[in-house]
């Protein structure tokens, strides 16, 4: 198969291009910059030069291609309009996407974010669908839900459309700009890692590697208009995540009051994801496609040396 890739060369991109290549297929990957260019050639990948703002590039790129696998951002969009503004910007890509192949029956697999679905008070499954986005969800994770509910629709437009919905915590050795990281660097900045309340809200988690297999079944064999769920820690205490931080800096794991004070006074703008419980299932995943992760889980694969570089 000829798969087009774009965010080929992020934290998760990159491992899914190699898992591609060594099934077989044969993939093209986006490149913005000559970096990315020979990052991507590294990884035995064909280069497509451009950029997620290139919407008629990328709708060439994915007629050209017999699937496509979205896994960009404009993270640059951040800093300035949150993630609304990331949403914004990725929906155009989605419509590019289904344009180029409505009617072909091609997949199309894309990224996507377990806390989608809301909390409905059990561990969500793949068939919940993810959550309308209000005025009131501005800010929040929530608001890329209109991306993954426009690639599911894309089912009804005779794309074999899919969402591979990524855990809180993606881990491995190219993990530098993830929760994970960005909850040490507060420790750090800190003096001691702090977790909201009791800490017993439930995060989940995924070696990257496990994610990246589970994009390749989605793309060879998933149905069309499906979630799935790369989750592996499918219900981690926050806590034992702080606690787990904590042994390693040699640093006081605290309790952070869990009020509209002294939460955000601690995380920021991450108050909003780490206050809340995030308990996911796996089942229709590893039944329906045959998943199985093998790959250490997070609280051992602190140890990697990417998150606590010895010295």
């Amino acid at each position: 198969m000829r798969v087009f890739v774009a965010g080929g060369t992020g934290h998760s991109g990159s491992y899914i291009i190699p898992e591609l290549i060594a099934a077989g297929h044969e993939v093209t990957g986006l490149a913005r910059s000559d970096a990315s260019a020979a990052a991507l050639s590294a990884l035995g990948a064909k280069v497509h030069r451009g950029d997620l703002q290139d919407l008629d590039g990328l709708k060439q790129a994915a007629a050209d291609s017999d699937g496509v696998v979205h896994v960009g951002h404009r993270q640059d969009l951040l800093p300035s309009g949150g993630m609304d503004a990331v949403a914004a910007a990725e929906l155009p890509i989605m419509h590019a996407y289904g344009a180029a192949l409505a009617g072909t029956g091609k997949p199309l697999v894309a990224a996507g974010s377990i806390g989608s679905p809301g909390n409905p008070g059990r561990p969500v499954t793949e068939d919940d669908p993810a959550l309308p986005a209000g005025e009131e969800h501005r800010g929040t994770l929530r608001a890329r839900n209109v991306v993954e509910s426009a690639v599911v629709d894309l089912a009804g437009q005779g794309v074999r459309s899919s969402v591979v919905r990524l855990a809180n915590i993606a881990h491995g050795t190219s993990d530098r700009a993830g929760f994970l990281p960005m909850l040490i660097a507060l420790a750090k900045d800190k003096g001691f890692v702090g977790y909201p309340g009791d800490g017993a809200n439930l995060w989940n988690a995924v070696h990257v590697h496990d994610a990246a297999i589970l994009f390749r079944l989605a793309l060879e064999k998933g149905p069309a208009g499906r979630y799935w769920h790369a989750v592996e820690d499918g219900g981690i205490r926050f806590r034992d995540i702080a606690e787990a931080i904590a042994s390693r800096l040699g640093l006081p794991a605290v309790s952070v009051p869990n009020d509209e004070l002294m939460t955000p006074g601690y995380f920021g703008f991450l108050t909003n994801i780490v206050t809340q419980s995030y308990p996911a299932s796996n089942l229709l995943t590893r039944r329906i496609l045959g998943w199985e992760p093998a790959q250490p889980g997070l609280l051992a694969d602190l140890d990697n040396g990417n998150y606590f570089p010895a010295g």
